[in-house]
């Protein structure tokens, strides 16, 4: 059973930074596609960044560009998630997903991942 962990989320002031691990258990991670997603109340979820573990490719949401920079350790079964310079719109919940495969033009769309796992809490406050 594939199961995806996030820790990290906690509560900032506007400008600070946060670092958010996705945990992948009952499987180890060599060609896939891991994506970090938020979700604010009442908002879609969006897709932030994504990594294909077999390379190191990344890919990132315009919003987040320049401050959020996505990593993985395939020997810790990880993928990383560095936000800084946080602002009050990246408040939401985080979660981490996961696909078999390079992450395509699509990367950003829910219903091309495999597993999800239950999401970390981020507040920023200004």
């Amino acid at each position: 059973q594939v199961q995806l962990v996030e820790s990290g989320g906690g509560s900032v002031q506007a400008g600070e930074s946060l670092s958010l691990s996705c945990v992948v258990f009952g499987y180890t991670l060599t060609n896939e596609c891991i994506g970090w997603f938020r979700q604010a109340p009442g908002k879609e979820r969006e897709g932030v960044a994504s990594i294909y573990t077999g390379a190191g490719w990344t890919l990132y949401a315009d919003s987040v560009k320049g401050r959020f920079t996505i990593s993985h350790d395939n020997a810790k079964n990880t993928v990383y998630l560095q936000m800084n310079s946080l602002k009050p719109e990246d408040a939401a919940t985080y979660y981490c997903a996961a696909r078999y495969g390079y992450c395509s033009r699509d990367w950003r769309n829910r219903a091309v991942y495999n597993y999800w796992g239950q999401g970390t809490q981020v507040t920023v406050s200004s």
